[in-house]
């Protein structure tokens, strides 16, 4: 493994802002490390990067224990959330700044710049200064400055917070091509699902301190091992009576509660001769919202008093508040106090053909 961390601790008095963290990183890949505002994702990177120090544990970078070594010693290129670009230097001399620190003649230092300009499309912006270039340029020149001295590791702390909408979908892909052509081993912080599952490899779920969960993004997001993870990835709903619902009448006592996602349910009208076989196994419900979510509604549904969020497609009959429908969930997730499950719902015989 290129990045290994074991048994990491880092205590601020009492509190662990990490805990017994074990994790190891293939060399090449791209990882995200997902979590909410404070679980502590940060923190594990800042570790890696030498601008924290771990409490206890170690950690090693090409087979090398680094937890000792300066920042400068470990071979690392950060990109923070904010940039930190220099104001009063030009995008050329930013780009520069990494490689005049290590005294890299000038020659070479204008023949790694000026690539580096090409690569990352910044030509006939690099003698303007960072408030003369749009977000995304500001962006680019950030990761032309950390890739700058050839680092063997790429850490890169909420790289898209700093952009509208529209260009951080479109710096996810740059992002994500630039890493794979230059085959850099990069590890990036962010607490957004949909930035995690489109541009990693592998996604590390880490939750107060603790890492949830390891794996590939279809891992992760189609087979949570914990509840915290069921629930933060995805579009998911909590409920704790879910034994009320038809299929799944004879879990009341087995599962504390459950976790439900809009793919999981479907809502139909009584006369819809497509669903005409799940109208025996379905549940009455009435429509309580309808959100347009651009290229799909999303419903509120009431049923049986537990409220479930559904998505249906623009192309389907119109719905409106009020309506009395069916619904029928296919499967969710429940848990207990230790585990997690997938259950389908036991009156369709036939699941995977209906789904």
């Amino acid at each position: 493994m290129y990045v290994e961390l074991k048994d990491i601790n880092k205590k601020y008095g009492s509190f662990y802002a990490s805990k017994d963290v074990n994790l190891s990183i293939e060399k090449g890949k791209l990882v995200a490390f997902l979590g909410p505002s404070g679980s502590g994702k940060t923190t594990i990177l800042r570790m890696i990067a030498g601008l924290e120090n771990p409490t206890s544990g170690s950690i090693y970078i090409d087979g090398q224990r680094v937890d000792h070594l300066a920042p400068s010693k470990r071979g690392i290129g950060f990109m923070f959330q904010s940039y930190a670009l220099f104001r009063y230097m030009t995008v050329y001399d930013n780009i520069a700044f990494g490689l005049r620190v290590k005294k890299v003649p000038e020659d070479q230092i204008r023949t790694r710049v000026e690539e580096l300009i090409r690569l990352t499309n910044l030509e006939g912006v690099e003698h303007r200064y960072p408030n003369q270039i749009s977000g995304g340029q500001r962006q680019r020149v950030a990761f032309a400055r950390a890739i700058a001295p050839n680092p063997s590791l790429l850490l890169l702390d909420e790289p898209f917070a700093a952009v509208d909408a529209k260009v951080r979908q479109e710096l996810r892909s740059w992002l994500r091509e630039m890493i794979y052509r230059l085959g850099i081993t990069s590890i990036f912080v962010t607490h957004d699902q949909d930035e995690a599952v489109e541009v990693a490899d592998q996604i590390v779920v880490v939750n107060r301190g603790r890492v949830e969960q390891i794996g590939t993004p279809s891992d992760i997001y189609g087979g949570p091992k914990t509840q915290f993870v069921a629930e933060f990835v995805g579009q998911s709903l909590p409920i704790h009576d879910f034994y009320r619902l038809r299929g799944y009448e004879g879990q009341k006592n087995r599962y504390s509660g459950a976790i439900v996602r809009p793919e999981f349910v479907e809502v139909f009208r009584p006369d819809n001769p497509t669903f005409k076989d799940l109208v025996p196994v379905a549940d009455e419900a009435v429509i309580e919202k309808i959100s347009f979510r651009g290229d799909h509604l999303e419903l509120l549904v009431d049923v049986k008093g537990i409220k479930l969020t559904v998505s249906r497609a623009l192309e389907r009959r119109p719905v409106s508040v009020g309506d009395s429908m069916l619904a029928v969930v296919y499967r969710l997730y429940a848990f207990d106090r230790d585990s997690i499950v997938l259950l389908n719902n036991t009156n369709l015989q036939d699941y995977e053909a209906i789904a």
